[in-house]
């Protein structure tokens, strides 16, 4: 008996303490994810309510009845179809174009040794810190020289590179060993199959990280395509047609309407954040094991 009650006491799990420090620290972090998630969360019920529940003083919070009446309606407003399909050569071709120039780019920089190497990053770095309404006349006029104003070619060329993502892979690139790379090389490999074969699915973090970022942003971009589009609704993004449900009903702004818009916009990127979480959140472990 009593050596049955011994064991039964080796067996038992020793409970979880969790300090003070580290109890602050994670109501801190779930305070965090509640402030960050209330505005989505609001978003997605306000798009679910009548017109008549938005417009309730005190605010209703969850609809009596959902409804998607709003998203039939977002339908109506806006030509979904050519939207999305506008965003979607804005975002895809940009985050292609970034991922291939920003790993050439960064081999290049973290591997080569080449004059002004230094300087030239240095300059590279330095561009990073310009704000965007800074560069955006210059730009337009080399577009507007180039002929491609009032086209998705003028959103998308220039930005098929970026300082950042150069940045980002560079210091990634750094971390691969030189012997691995030059045991290719003894091999016979070119250095394009050096760095896609080798170099690539080394740093296959921080290329998911940088197509997230880049999908991001691109697709949430709303000022450079509007100043490049000209007028031009047919080539308008999903960012920019949305706007129209602002003054739609006669310019009284429908809310329901405005967050079912809201929702259908936010679709591509939060399911692309879902595939590549995993390999976001190790681009993140493996930044901080590398310093």
């Amino acid at each position: 008996m009593s050596l049955a009650l011994a064991d039964s006491r080796v067996l038992e799990r020793p409970r979880m303490r969790i300090s003070v420090p580290r109890a602050a620290l994670l109501l801190l972090i779930i305070a965090i994810c509640v402030a960050a998630a209330f505005p989505l969360a609001w978003m997605v019920l306000t798009s679910l309510k009548t017109p008549q529940e938005t417009m309730q003083t005190p605010p209703v919070w969850l609809p009596a009845t959902p409804n998607l009446s709003a998203y039939a309606q977002v339908a109506d407003v806006v030509s979904l179809g050519r939207s999305f399909f506008n965003s979607a050569v804005i975002a895809l071709t940009t985050t292609i174009a970034i991922n291939v120039t920003s790993l050439m780019a960064g081999y290049a920089f973290a591997k080569y040794e080449f004059r002004f190497r230094e300087p030239l990053f240095a300059l590279l770095i330095a561009t990073m810190f310009l704000p965007p309404i800074v560069t955006l006349i210059p730009l337009y006029r080399i577009v507007g020289y180039l002929g491609l104003t009032g086209s998705l070619a003028g959103v998308v060329v220039p930005n098929l590179a970026n300082a950042f993502g150069i940045f980002l892979m560079r210091q990634f690139i750094k971390g691969v060993p030189d012997e691995l790379i030059e045991a290719a090389r003894v091999d016979g490999a070119s250095e394009f199959r050096v760095l896609f074969q080798i170099v690539a699915p080394t740093v296959t973090p921080a290329i998911a990280a940088l197509t997230l970022f880049a999908f991001v942003y691109h697709w949430n971009s709303y000022l450079w395509p509007l100043t490049v589009l000209l007028g031009n609704a047919d080539q308008y993004p999903i960012v920019i047609s949305l706007s129209r449900l602002l003054s739609y009903n006669r310019g009284a702004m429908n809310t329901g309407l405005v967050m079912a818009g809201a929702t259908l916009a936010v679709l591509p990127p939060v399911v692309l954040f879902i595939v590549l979480q995993r390999f976001f959140v190790d681009s993140i472990v493996s930044s901080g094991v590398k310093g």
